[in-house]
């Protein structure tokens, strides 16, 4: 099995993190910071968690980057996976997306890793 890194991002801060595959989520799935009262909140928080893993096709994304893992992780070179994801300001979408593919990758027993690197910073706002 694979280590692998999984970084995720919002793409009004700064540029993306390296990584052998990068996910944007900033324009097919819904944004929690349009509703006033997850505007907020983060990841950590359930309610955002919820909204997010709810939106359609987010948990069939989280399965076919699992499978992306499982192809790099099978190619001749060993070494660590890493898996960026964003959203706008790295406080929702992203950070939840990364931690369902942590569990995912997890439970297939992949050492995984994961940063969040913009979750903790102010909102953007927009």
């Amino acid at each position: 099995m694979a280590v692998v890194e999984i970084v995720s991002f919002g793409y009004l801060h700064d540029e993306p993190p390296a990584g052998h595959l990068t996910i944007d989520l900033r324009h097919h799935f819904r944004d929690p910071h349009v509703s006033p009262e997850l505007r907020y909140m983060t990841a950590n928080d359930a309610p955002v968690r919820a909204a997010v893993l709810g939106t359609p096709g987010i948990t069939d994304l989280v399965e076919a980057t699992a499978a992306a893992v499982a192809a790099f992780a099978s190619g001749p070179s060993a070494g660590t996976v890493t898996i960026a994801d964003g959203c706008a300001g790295g406080r929702h979408r992203a950070p939840t997306f990364a931690a369902a593919l942590a569990e995912r990758l997890t439970a297939a027993g992949h050492q995984v890793n994961v940063r969040h690197r913009d979750l903790s910073k102010d909102v953007v706002q927009r």
